[in-house]
């Protein structure tokens, strides 16, 4: 594996090249170039939004915020794996005709998503700072909305490039040969968004009837999936603690709520090992297959 470093580290030009050449492609001929690529989960969450507000009772000020800030990281993380996709397939005329590090081509596509995850983020911080100083909470008084655990967001974007990209090594090389792959992951994506909490927070997940029917076992293996843990770790370290509606009290009528609970490292630290080990498998199964690419017809 150090020797095909060692080679992707001399072509690294070329990977830059291919990364400028994805963010051009990407917004070519567009008036608002990069916004677009917002304006999707945007109407998403506004939708999203008005909603479980409206139509399901969420009462949580700033609710808009909540999805966002775990949304977008799973935006970046499903981009990546469509994208890399058919990064090989789509390349396979050159990589018959020159040589060069065939990794290049899924690790592109991540990159090029992940400058798009870091504009995205910035777009979320002016938004916020637009409700801070625009929109006063319910008592009247202004709540600054980022906390402390900002400073710790680096870790976050390389736990979450390193899923992103061992996953889209593993997706590129097999979609290769079985063209299933991306339907199959299209389905796999899609299911995944319901099982993380996105649209929802994860303290109903303790507080189900299963969870509590399984000892609690539930609630710790549904944080073991590292894509659900990051968007914890994202809407908890950006945003202030929030008690969470459930429901509402049969008698009295008043709004029954959770406690918010505070970010549990270990989860993280296991969502860690697992983004990198699957980095490191993602790579050395693409370095083996890579040689049979030029046999596919």
């Amino acid at each position: 594996m150090l020797s095909e470093l060692k080679e992707l580290w001399k072509f690294r030009e070329l990977l830059i090249t291919m990364v400028q050449r994805d963010l051009k492609i990407r917004y070519k001929n567009s008036a608002l170039g990069f916004f677009w690529s917002l304006l999707n989960p945007l109407l998403t969450v506004m939708v999203m939004t008005f909603v479980f507000q409206n139509f399901m009772g969420v009462k949580v000020e700033n609710y808009s915020a909540y999805i966002l800030a775990a949304y977008l990281p799973f935006i970046f993380f499903q981009n990546c794996l469509l994208d890399s996709a058919q990064t090989i397939l789509t390349a396979m005329p050159l990589i018959k005709k020159i040589y060069f590090p065939r990794e290049i081509l899924p690790l592109a596509a991540v990159i090029s998503n992940f400058i798009n995850f870091m504009l995205s983020m910035l777009v979320f911080f002016a938004y916020m700072l637009i409700v801070f100083l625009l929109f006063p909470g319910a008592g009247g008084e202004r709540v600054w909305p980022f906390q402390i655990g900002w400073i710790f967001l680096p870790v976050l974007f390389l736990i979450s490039f390193c899923l992103a990209c061992g996953l889209s090594f593993i997706v590129s090389a097999f979609n290769t040969f079985y063209e299933d792959v991306k339907y199959i992951l299209g389905v796999l994506l899609y299911l995944l968004f319901f099982l993380c909490p996105i649209v929802y927070f994860s303290e109903l997940v303790a507080n189900t009837p299963l969870n509590h029917a399984w000892n609690g076992w539930l609630y710790k293996l549904y944080h073991l999936n590292p894509v659900a843990e990051l968007s914890v770790a994202y809407r908890k370290l950006l945003l202030a603690p929030v008690d969470v509606p459930t429901g509402f009290h049969p008698v009295t009528k008043e709004t029954l709520y959770i406690a918010a609970q505070p970010l549990d490292w270990r989860y993280l630290v296991v969502a860690a090992l697992v983004s990198f080990g699957i980095l490191l498998l993602g790579y050395s199964t693409f370095n083996r297959l890579k040689w049979r690419f030029v046999e596919r017809p």
